[in-house]
């Protein structure tokens, strides 16, 4: 009887355990899919279309990997449209907003899209500016339009924090299937941050990990900022503490001369110092964020520049392929993982472009 009993409990427990083991194996193969963005173009710089899975070779750290996953440039895009109403643009939001219309206008019936400004809270005491979602992904033009009327100008710039924002909240959740390896953020900036309660490794971290493109339409405003800089700080346009320590980190981080992170006390030598260094930081930021991810910087003088670039990047994102590959290498050290992509049987001069790497966390 006690070994009826003991063979019944079994019979009861194995299909559990195997069913257990089968949904852990499921959400580890989930979390482990590397997804990699990919545009083709050929030797005239045209998007190459109709590729197959077997025109792709994909390497992690030099190693051959087995593609798992294959969307052709038909698929749909989520994209997470980030704009900067701050600085020079305040007293251009219309063409602003403008600019995102005709961008939204140009993107696929299928694409969705999620928008994300600047705008100023206001206390008793003080006025800060915030990174808000003022849409979350859709494809519903009507809801998009209504979000842009609501776009404000801001005071100050917090960037990092609106990247932050599209990883964890635009992006929270994993992406349905035909979106997977398909995600992208577009930001109309000058990346120059002032404002974020984060730094910008945090938030790089975060859009890598969610395999996240870069896409960034880069004004120029540092002529702007530079005129506005000099003269009496009660009517110039100020450096807020955080910019000035950042600066300072970056460029003498070993510096024993006292600093001060008071704007009023620089003079107008300091300023232009900090403004030149705060722009080279942010040009390299956005460089390394969208030459890492597979994405592009498109450098715009002024927003009428700014328009084109918009189309620009809507070309480009109708034109990536997407692969998905399960690493050979299953270690979760939080090394970053280089990732190289070829063609084969594609013409002479046919080039690729693609995301370079991740962290294995």
């Amino acid at each position: 009887m006690k070994f009826i009993i003991y063979a019944l409990l079994c019979m009861a427990l194995v299909p559990v355990s195997i069913f257990a083991q089968a949904d852990d194996e499921t959400i580890k193969i989930d979390t482990r899919l590397v997804e990699v963005p990919v545009v083709v173009t050929d030797k005239t710089g045209r998007p190459v279309m109709n590729l197959k899975r077997s025109n792709f070779v994909v390497y992690e750290d030099g190693k051959p990997q087995d593609i798992a996953e294959f969307a052709t440039t038909s698929a749909p895009f989520e994209v997470a449209l980030v704009l900067d109403t701050s600085g020079s643009t305040r007293s251009e939001l219309e063409l602003i907003k403008r600019a995102a219309t005709e961008f939204i206008a140009s993107l696929r019936a299928g694409d969705r899209v999620s928008i994300i400004s600047f705008e100023v809270e206001r206390t008793e005491s003080e006025a800060h500016s915030v990174s808000e979602v003022l849409c979350p992904l859709t494809s519903d033009r009507t809801v998009l339009k209504k979000a842009l009327e609501r776009v404000q100008t801001s005071n100050s710039t917090p960037y990092y924090d609106a990247l932050l924002k599209v990883a964890e909240t635009v992006f929270s959740t994993k992406p349905s299937a035909e979106f997977r390896g398909r995600r992208a953020i577009v930001a109309l900036t000058d990346g120059v941050d002032s404002a974020s309660a984060v730094e910008f490794d945090a938030a790089r971290e975060s859009l890598e990990s969610g395999g996240i493109m870069s896409f960034f339409i880069k004004l120029d405003t540092r002529e702007f900022f530079e005129e506005n800089l000099m003269g009496d700080c009660q009517f110039a346009t100020r450096m807020s503490p955080t910019q000035i320590r950042r600066f300072y980190r970056t460029y003498y981080p070993r510096a024993r001369v006292e600093k001060t992170f008071d704007f009023c006390k620089l003079g107008d030598f300091e300023r232009l110092e900090i403004s030149k260094g705060l722009y080279e930081i942010a040009g390299k930021e956005l460089d390394e964020l969208a030459k890492r991810s597979g994405g592009r910087v498109f450098p715009a003088a002024d927003l009428n520049e700014a328009r084109t670039a918009f189309r620009s990047v809507a070309d480009e994102i109708g034109t990536k392929y997407s692969l998905g590959y399960y690493p050979s290498n299953e270690t979760r050290d939080g090394s970053f993982r280089t990732i190289r992509v070829e063609l084969k049987n594609v013409p002479a001069g046919t080039t690729v472009r693609a995301r370079e790497g991740y962290n294995a966390k």
